[in-house]
């Protein structure tokens, strides 16, 4: 795995060598100072964003059935029942059960900013990215992704590749892949940033997180 070296990268070949070429990452988004608590905001944000809020129990006014009294009014001996579907008896309604809500946790724009731009400074800091030269395959290849990661030597590591753009062939030849996620690079969430192993980058996608930071 490379180091960066004041923040210029080697840009590899798809088969692990030195392409000769090197990339600059820009310090305002992968030096600096982390902030580990925009870092927080944004991953409880992302888990709390992924929560349906669908859950849902039957109140006594939505059972079917209760139409008859279930018992007579007196002489049983027995407290008044007027409906068999109230939240006292079996099969009846749920009291103050769960409702369908939102779980949404908005965040300002800048500390979403802010929380991407630490973790993409970890990531740098801690020699996590490989930047590999822009490849595409004729069709979907399982295959042939694999063979990518094992020339990277990062087959056996958590992976998230970073395209450009989004490129079915790629994408879907990384789907059947569990320890690789694809995503365009603008779309690359703090949880996705920080979620694995090692970032694997397209040298054109540093242009898109430059141009998606830039002030």
């Amino acid at each position: 795995m490379l180091k960066a070296s004041a923040m210029n990268i080697e840009v590899l070949k798809t088969d692990g060598t030195k392409s000769g070429d090197k990339v600059e990452l820009k310090s305002d988004i992968f030096e600096i100072e982390p902030n580990d608590h925009a870092i927080y905001q944004a991953v409880r944000s992302y888990w709390a964003n992924q929560r349906q809020g669908t859950h849902k129990t039957k109140e006594r006014g939505e059972v079917r059935g209760g139409g008859k009294k279930p018992i007579a009014q007196k002489k049983t001996g027995r407290a008044r029942q007027g409906t068999s579907r109230s939240p006292l008896m079996v099969g009846g309604g749920t009291i103050f059960g769960p409702k369908p809500h939102d779980y949404v946790v908005k965040l300002p724009v800048k500390v979403k900013r802010l929380a991407r731009k630490s973790a993409w400074s970890y990531k740098a800091k801690d020699g996590q990215i490989l930047i590999v030269e822009d490849f595409t395959f004729d069709t979907p290849k399982t295959k042939e992704m694999t063979s990518v990661l094992k020339a990277l030597q990062v087959n056996q590591k958590k992976v998230l590749l970073l395209t450009s753009k989004t490129d079915l062939n790629v994408l879907k030849s990384g789907r059947n892949i569990p320890t690789l996620n694809v995503l365009e690079a603008a779309k690359a969430s703090t949880y996705d940033i920080l979620n694995n192993n090692i970032v694997v980058m397209f040298k054109s996608s540093v242009d898109v997180i430059h141009k998606t930071f830039a002030n």
